[in-house]
This record gives C-alpha cells, structure tokens and sequence, in this order.
C-alpha cells in the first residue's frame, strides 16, 4: 500500500530538547544541515512549542523557499519586513527558515537580537554562513543545532517498521530523508525524489552560489567520492589520481571544490588524529555521505559496495549521538573511528563480515593495542555477532544503530 501524506509532523525529540531550553533567551537559534533533512519541520515543530507555551505570542514565520517572501532580499529588507509585523506588547517570535538566501543577513540578526522583543530563529543549508562575518559579528550570541537525516531509529518511527535486517536494508538502501515516508517503497520512485533533492543542492548550494564554473568535474569529484566513500584521501591525491584519468585539475581546485561540497553538508570530512598525543594530521581525510539514500540515487548501489555503506552508516550514528568523530591513527595502525564527547572516547572498527581469520584478527588487534579503557567495538553485520573478544565488544549493525550511545 502507498504511503500517505499526514497533516501531523512527527517531533523529533533529540532536536526538540536542544531548542527548547534556548527557548525565549536573547541568543539565535540557529539550525544548520543539508537541505531536506527536516529543518523546517523542526522549526515548525518549534513554533507550536512556542505557542502553547506562550499564549500570547506573536509568531512571525519566513520561508524564503516561499515566493511570497521573495522581496525579502537584503537584511534591511529583513529588518524592515520584521518590524513592519511586530506586535506591540508581546514577545514577537521570528523564525527564518533558509536564511542564506538573504543577502548579509546578519547585520540584521545582530539589530533585531538588540531588542528584547524579539526571539530569534532560523535555518540554513551552508555551513560557511557561520564563518566570517556572522560569528565576528555574533560570536557568543548564537547557539548552533546541527540537523542531520533520520536515524535508524527514527526511520523506523517515521516508516512504522520493526527492527528487522529487511528495515536496516531498507535504510542502507534508501537513507533517512523523512519525506520518504510519504513515498513507495519502489526505487524509480524513490531514486527519482532523491535525484531531485541531490541536484538543488549541488546547483543551488554549491554551483550558484560558489559560481563554479567547471560543473563536468564538480559532478564527478562526487561520484568519485561516492565510489571511494571511506578511503583515506588529500586534495593532491585525488589530483594525482584524476591526472592519471586525463583530467587535469589543480589540487588548489580541488580543496576548494572539497570546501563547497561539505558546506552544503552533501558530505563529512573526518580528518585523522593520533591515538596517543592526540596529534590531528595535516593531510589524509576521509569523506562520508550526509545521506546514504542520495549516494546510491547517483551512484550504483550495489552489494560490492555494502562495506563502504555500513561505514557510513556507522559514522552517521556515532554523529548523531553527539560524538566528535576522528579516524584514528596507532603507529601504522588505522582505527576507522575515534568518537569523542564530554572527554569520553569510543573506538569503533567496521567490516562487512569476520569469515577470515585474517580479518578477526585485524579488527580486535587493532583495538586491543590501545591502552586504555574505553568502549572498543567492532561493527559488522555478521548474524553470530553479540559476544565479546578480550573485553572488545562484537556487535550486528542493526543492534549497534539501535544503541544510544
């Protein structure tokens, strides 16, 4: 059966209890993320917080993917519009969802943050718009939320599924944008939307408003990535590399391509850092994917690939959960991920399947020569998985995305 379209939203609570302690306090609230990962849910969500908190408050709303709001174009005509619609009295609530679009929006969010009246929020789909002039101009008065897709535990909520390997494929497959539960399990379908979401990013996020010009190479480097997802890279290799294939293109061009690709948070760059020292290299980075769903629109999906997948999702899950993630770097060594939260560390190695001996003992001897007590677990999606190695915790993916860590 179709999946139908609801009027109602689902509250996604981990956002929800990050915002509402901010809730009526003189900062912005400032929520960041790829677009289509349900910001504007989570702000529409906000606003009913705020209604049935605050009877009397005065809600202004501005969707600048509306064209109604089309005029607004530069922050006076932000301020001007804002004031224009103030409520005398009452606190005034204004919530802007896509505030990027708004030329030198900031000056105007550091005026209107000036008087008590107002309760400020907003969305936006680049991390750069927090660089520069807004965290000069703002530094200390803002308050970052960082959205991401659905995870394996809210695809189940928004999908109704139970926790079965069919549902955690059906996640690796599709990813966690939460329109899709508005839509067939049916891959034309499916791919067909998230084909759509990936290109007005990269047009909209990344070639219109970088104004890249050389849009053949920007659109490979992607799938280039896509194909190397979880490979240890630099900006040279991957210029050495595209040499070899007869492209010739600077490694200077590539940073910058790099730059604009995790800006619109289509991708994460996870840099390495030393086990011991805690040292962070300079060069050598790997590149996931914001959302499993749009590297497999692009992209083959493909059971080859199902170790380069579960990785991904494995790095998503310890993001979403909070953690500062590194890769991770043991004299020769290589950790896959070294999650860090509230100085707390936990070490994660990820494989498809232990069927060799070879590969057990690649996995928990990795984790075995770090010297300390942390939780260590190696992530595979093995059906014997449950049981422990030396104290090295062996977990089914399944299980370990349904963990709150």
């Amino acid at each position: 059966m179709p999946k139908t379209e609801q009027d109602d939203l689902i509250v996604r609570k981990k956002y929800q209890d990050k915002i509402t302690p901010f809730a009526g306090k003189q900062l912005i609230k400032v929520l960041t993320g790829q677009r289509r990962v349900g910001k504007s849910c989570i702000l529409k969500q906000t606003i009913e917080y705020i209604t049935k908190k605050d009877p009397s408050a005065h809600v202004l709303y501005i969707n600048k993917e509306h064209l109604s709001f089309e005029h607004i174009k530069t922050a006076i005509d932000l301020n001007d519009y804002v004031h224009q619609q103030t409520k005398e009295g009452v606190k005034n609530y204004v919530l802007i969802d896509e505030i990027q679009e708004i030329a030198q929006f900031e000056k105007a969010m550091r005026s209107l943050l000036l008087e008590p009246i107002y309760d400020l929020y907003c969305t936006g789909s680049n991390a750069a718009m927090l660089s520069g002039e807004l965290a000069s101009m703002l530094s200390g008065r803002y308050i970052e939320i960082q959205v991401l897709g659905l995870s394996y535990g809210e695809f189940l909520t928004f999908h109704k599924l139970r926790n079965t390997n069919k549902s955690l494929m059906l996640y690796l497959r599709y990813g966690g944008l939460p329109y899709l539960k508005h839509l067939e399990w049916d891959n034309d379908i499916i791919y067909g939307y998230l084909r759509g979401v990936y290109t007005t990013v990269i047009y909209r996020d990344v070639i219109l408003r970088h104004e890249v010009r050389n849009t053949a190479f920007l659109e490979n480097l992607v799938l280039f990535l896509a194909d190397n997802t979880g490979h240890l890279f630099s900006a040279k290799r991957i210029s050495g590399y595209l040499k070899q294939q007869k492209v010739d293109i600077a490694t200077s061009q590539v940073i910058h391509y790099l730059n604009y690709l995790t800006d619109a948070f289509l991708l994460h760059k996870v840099r390495r850092q030393e086990i011991v020292g805690k040292r962070i290299f300079e060069t050598g980075e790997k590149f996931y994917f914001e959302d499993l769903g749009l590297r497999n629109a692009i992209f083959e999906y493909k059971q080859a690939d199902i170790g380069k997948i579960i990785e991904n999702a494995v790095y998503k899950h310890l993001l979403y959960n909070d953690y500062e993630v590194k890769v991770g770097q043991l004299r020769n060594l290589e950790i896959d991920f070294v999650g860090k939260r509230r100085g707390e560390y936990i070490y994660v190695q990820v494989c498809y399947l232990l069927q060799e001996q070879s590969t057990i003992d690649r996995e928990f001897g990795n984790l075995e020569k770090i010297n300390d007590n942390y939780p260590k677990w190696v992530v595979s999606l093995d059906e014997f998985a449950g049981n422990t190695h030396k104290g090295i915790g062996h977990i089914h993916l399944r299980d370990f995305l349904s963990t709150a860590l």
